[in-house]
């Protein structure tokens, strides 16, 4: 330690002395170089934080790509030339693709068909055969044909071969239906299946008359089952005022059945019938209307029959009384009448 001493000491000794520094007088500062500052610029903020937003990353990614690639399109296409060039480019090979064999659609089968269905079905068909299966809309095709009163359900399908494939349900006719306008074969639903010129056409089928029969034929065919005891002598039913029903039977006779549940009453006339033979009396027509109050009218030659018995004079058809001295001629008259009736 004494030794480090003695070293300071030497060299102090050797150095030279200190400028004497007059008072008051201090050296200039040192020139300072300017620093820079770590932050960004203004600018760069500004549209580094634009390139953040999700808009324009979109517009600089992919809008100004579609733009330029937009621009240069439109340039090309602005010659007509080019334009017709690339049209019929385009339809020769569409035109190529939809000709080939494999597409081609060569002859049609129809199944469940009946012959005039089948040939209305070869007569809608869109395209002559032939013809590529890109020109026949299978959907159009079905619906148009759905729309056939006759046809219930169709189904179209291009089978292997280029054979195009039709199976086809048609509506069964259950009723015959008479109105102003003529004659239709109805389904069960009542939906038309066709016209007919006379009943003799389709005698197996039951007849309904009247405006909006039609609308009911359910209703009418539960009436037809229900009529069984009856049915060879049942002409028809006839819808009444749209509203109700009357079941027509032969030699005049009716049954005028209400609006609300002509089954049951329909089912109280036969059971009437069973009990008492009704309908083989001279009876014109059983009133059910009112269901819980029967009315019976009476033929003309029964009401004679009681006008006499109660002693009174006899009427004619159109309900005038008969004098007593043309009483007999007009009584056999109006028994022979009702003799053929009958």
């Amino acid at each position: 330690m004494s030794g480090l001493k003695h070293l300071t000491a030497a060299f102090s000794a050797a150095a030279p002395p200190a400028p004497a520094r007059r008072p008051g007088a201090r050296p200039p500062p040192a020139a300072r170089t300017a620093r820079r500052e770590p932050g960004p610029s203004r600018l760069a903020y500004r549209l580094n934080r634009l390139w953040l937003t999700p808009f324009y990353r979109r517009l600089l990614r992919i809008g100004l790509p579609l733009l330029l690639v937009a621009a240069v399109t439109g340039l090309w296409l602005s010659d007509e030339t080019r334009r017709a060039n690339l049209t019929g480019g385009v339809a020769a090979l569409v035109e190529n693709i939809q000709s080939r064999e494999a597409f081609m659609v060569r002859k049609m089968e129809i199944e469940g068909a009946s012959p005039a269905v089948d040939r209305a079905l070869r007569a809608m068909l869109p395209v002559n055969l032939p013809a590529s299966s890109f020109d026949i809309e299978l959907r159009d095709l079905r619906q148009a044909v759905e729309r056939l009163d006759a046809i219930e359900k169709v189904e179209f399908r291009i089978r292997p071969g280029g054979i195009l494939s039709a199976v086809v349900v048609e509506r069964e006719p259950a009723i015959l239906w008479r109105h102003a306008r003529g004659l239709d074969l109805l389904d069960a639903q009542g939906h038309r299946v066709a016209s007919v010129t006379s009943r003799e056409v389709r005698r197996d089928l039951p007849l309904i008359a009247g405006e909006g029969a039609a609308r009911h034929t359910g209703e009418a065919l539960a009436l037809i089952d229900a009529a069984g005891p009856i049915l060879p002598r049942l002409r028809g039913l006839e819808r009444v005022g749209e509203r109700r029903w009357d079941v027509v039977l032969d030699r005049g006779q009716r049954i005028m059945l209400p609006t609300e549940r002509p089954l049951p009453a329909l089912r109280r006339a036969l059971a009437m019938d069973r009990e008492d033979a009704l309908l083989a009396r001279d009876v014109t027509v059983i009133d059910l209307r009112d269901p819980s109050r029967p009315v019976l009218r009476m033929g003309l030659a029964a009401q004679n029959t009681l006008r006499r018995a109660a002693g009174l004079p006899e009427i004619d058809a159109d309900g005038n009384l008969i004098e007593p001295e043309e009483g007999g001629a007009k009584t056999a008259a109006a028994g022979n009448a009702a003799r053929r009736g009958g």
